[in-house]
């Protein structure tokens, strides 16, 4: 699995692991059922703690993106409830992005294509 963490970011780097599976799952690279590197082999990779790695995969448990068992490691939910709302700890987030996108100056129109091209270009998967 290849990440491309950044670690001038001010996004802690157990989120970045979360953000960038989570896109891969919406994009198709990670179907459903598939498993994810053992947490010691994905730090190795990438050259952080395991706990780091640890904590993200937990969030991403919690969020229902994965499910874990100690003999086969961390898999791509299978399960997941297509609908199924985000946590409610990203909507700040959201709002923040929004709240960028409206000081400076992007119209909801553009923003709602915006929108659209990315949604339609993970319909897609792209």
């Amino acid at each position: 699995m290849l990440l491309k963490l950044d670690f001038s970011l001010d996004i802690p780097i157990y989120m970045q692991i979360r953000n960038q599976i989570v896109l891969g799952i919406a994009n198709g690279d990670l179907k459903p059922g598939e498993k994810l590197p053992p947490i010691r082999t994905l730090a190795s990779e990438t050259g952080i703690n395991t706990m780091t790695v640890n904590k993200a995969y937990q969030v991403l448990k919690q969020e229902g993106y994965l499910i874990t068992d100690r003999r086969s490691g961390a898999m791509v939910n299978p399960n997941r409830t297509i609908g199924q709302l985000p946590s409610l700890k990203t909507h700040p987030e959201l709002r923040l992005l929004l709240s960028e996108f409206y000081t400076n100056g992007i119209n909801k129109e553009e923003l709602l294509k915006a929108c659209e091209a990315i949604y339609n270009e993970l319909e897609k998967g792209e």
